[in-house]
């Protein structure tokens, strides 16, 4: 990836389209918007793909994932929560957790940030 400089921030192009990252939402994404991003939405395709795999049939996925920065220390992420609203009918609750439990192992971006950022799950199922 290579990233140009702009009046205010860096811009990338991508395969699908541009991407604005800066320091001021006025002018793109938010470098930590980005990764809280990265990691809510590669937690929440891979839980997809193990759902699939054991033909538990979802009709929605809806993710809320809530940030604490310390300003203290250049205002790092220091935890994401992550709350899954899983919608479709009978769904079987133990089953969905253990793949909850499976879809952080296997996510790449939340493994990538696993000793520097506490991450933490939790799930309701809407009918």
């Amino acid at each position: 990836m290579e990233f140009k400089m702009q009046e205010v921030g860096f811009s990338t192009d991508l395969p699908f389209g541009n991407l604005q990252v800066a320091g001021d939402d006025e002018y793109g994404f938010r470098p930590f918007q980005l990764m809280v991003s990265s990691i809510a939405v590669c937690s929440g395709g891979v839980l997809r793909k193990i759902l699939e795999k054991k033909r538990i049939a979802v009709k929605d996925i809806h993710i809320s994932a809530d940030v604490t920065r310390n300003e203290k220390e250049a205002n790092r992420i220091e935890s994401i929560h992550l709350h899954y609203k899983i919608s479709g009918e009978n769904l079987p609750y133990d089953k969905i957790e253990k793949s909850i439990e499976l879809a952080r192992k296997n996510c790449s971006m939340l493994q990538s940030v696993i000793n520097s950022i506490e991450v933490t799950e939790s799930f309701e199922l809407v009918a």
